[in-house]
Order: C-alpha cells, then sequence, then structure tokens
C-alpha cells in the first residue's frame, strides 16, 4: 500500500477530477472510499483527514485510526486490498503475538498497525525514496499508540544495508504491491531474498485484478516460489463493506500466500 500519484487536494471523487498519473507522480489512480471518517474535512483542509477501521469479530472489537493524505504531487490512502488483509490478519489474530512481521510497501499501513496491536513484532517500510511515505507510517504508529513500532526505507529490486541487516521474521505482509507490471519482478526479487534468509516465513498478500493480461505465474516459477489462493469467504472477506468502511466495495480483490517452492519441485 505504498504511495500512489495523488488526486487534486480540492477535487473529489464524482466531480470530474482528472486522476491520471501527473509528472512527478508514481502512479495514477483515484481514492476508492475509507473508513467512516473522523469529520469529513472541508474543501480547504481536504490535504489531510483520519480515519476510523473497526475490526469485530463476537465480544473482540479493535478500532485503529489511520491518517489519509492527499496532495497534487502524491496521495497516500486505504486502498480495499489494504482492508481485505487486515480483515484476514484480523481474523488469525490469536496466531501473532510473538510473531515477526515486516510490512512491505505500507504506506498508511492499515495491515501492519493491526497485527502490531495484536501483539506482533512489526516493521513497516516503503521506498526509501518516499520519504513522506515514512513519515505516514510513523503518524499511524502514533495515532494508534505504536511509538516504538521501527520505520525503515526498503526499496523494491535493491539490495540495501537495511534490507541484509533486517532481523528474522515470519510473516511478511503486502497490500496492493502488484499495482503496475513493471514492478512485479522488483517485488518478487526482494521477497525471494527475504525468503531465503527466513526459509519458514510467508509472504501474505492481497491485490485487486485490474487486467486479465497480468499475471506473476513466470516470476514465480523463475524466482522459486510457490503460492497458495485464500478464498475471501474463509475468513469473512467476501462482502462490500469491511471495518465499519465502504471498502472493498465492488472491486474484485484476490488474496494469495507466497513462500518458498520446496526441493521436490512442488
Amino acid at each position: 500500500m505504498s504511495a500512489r500519484g495523488g488526486a487534486p487536494p480540492d477535487a473529489t471523487p464524482g466531480e470530474g477530477a482528472d486522476w491520471s498519473a501527473r509528472p512527478g507522480t508514481r502512479r495514477g489512480r483515484p481514492p476508492l472510499g475509507g473508513g467512516a471518517a473522523v469529520g469529513e474535512p472541508s474543501r480547504r483542509r481536504r490535504r489531510g483527514a483520519v480515519r476510523r477501521y473497526r475490526f469485530a469479530e463476537g465480544p473482540a472489537a479493535l478500532t485503529l485510526r489511520i491518517p489519509e493524505v492527499l496532495d497534487s504531487q502524491y496521495g497516500m490512502y486505504v486502498w480495499p486490498c489494504a482492508v481485505v488483509l487486515a480483515q484476514y490478519l484480523w481474523v488469525h489474530r490469536r496466531s501473532l503475538p510473538g510473531k515477526r512481521v515486516l510490512e512491505v510497501g505500507a504506506g498508511v499501513s492499515l495491515p501492519g498497525v493491526l497485527a502490531a496491536k495484536c501483539g506482533a513484532e512489526v516493521t513497516l517500510s516503503d521506498s526509501e525514496e518516499l520519504p513522506q511515505c515514512l513519515r505516514n507510517c510513523r503518524r499511524s504508529c502514533l495515532l494508534n499508540r505504536l511509538p516504538h513500532v521501527p520505520v525503515l526505507g526498503l526499496t523494491w529490486g535493491r539490495v540495501s544495508p537495511e534490507l541484509l541487516s533486517l532481523a528474522p521474521v515470519d510473516i511478511i505482509l503486502g497490500s496492493d504491491v502488484f499495482f503496475d507490471p513493471k514492478d512485479f519482478e522488483d517485488i518478487l526479487t526482494t521477497i525471494y531474498f527475504l525468503l531465503e534468509k527466513n526459509p519458514h516465513a510467508q509472504f501474505w498478500t492481497t491485490y485487486q485484478v485490474r487486467s486479465a493480461d497480468w499475471s506473476i505465474e513466470a516470476l514465480l516459477c523463475k524466482w522459486k516460489l510457490k503460492n497458495i489462493h485464500i478464498p475471501l469467504h474463509s475468513f469473512s472477506a467476501d462482502k462490500e463493506h469491511l471495518a465499519s468502511s465502504s471498502l472493498p466495495g465492488r472491486h474484485t480483490i484476490e488474496m494469495m500466500i507466497i513462500s518458498l517452492a520446496q526441493s521436490d519441485g512442488t
């Protein structure tokens, strides 16, 4: 859920705004809804908002406050994939205490923040080239009383000192990281590096189906990785509204778990 190319700060979805990528943006698309707002921002203050996401199961409930930022050069929002991945974590929250979790392309960090609130030892990361994203990761932590969660600059496809010095991990999280096909191999290169260092770890990821022509199957084979599809109904995510929000809406979201292929080729 890394930074996407943003919308003009005074534009509202559905009012004829041009959501195409602009010079200097990484990529562009419109915001696709969000959680119940803690007071809708006025047009003059549309650059920032804090939204609530409430996860509940029986008597157990957790409310998170997530900051969103709109700017003419970049945008950081909670996208549909992030809510679905956070729902998966919530349903499996009893397995999280003590788990070492790394979120890549974290952006506003909804899944990672939820994992930390459920007892996981979380590290958040986003591109070292996007300091505004790293600042927003830290702000998400502070708003949810997680001041000690580390935030690192990690760029997909780059073997950096930060990547080399990462502590062991059990779970890697990534929501909507498979957005731009030109990034697919860089993402999987980084995931393969992490899984090689942590052979029992898994990459839990959600993605939005945007084109039938886009596939990572060949890259998974190249990097000796395998994936398991996780049906959304198995964790109560097959609905248009999750976490007291209007997401994921009618977007087609899928989830998979990626791990190292075994030596027998499975």
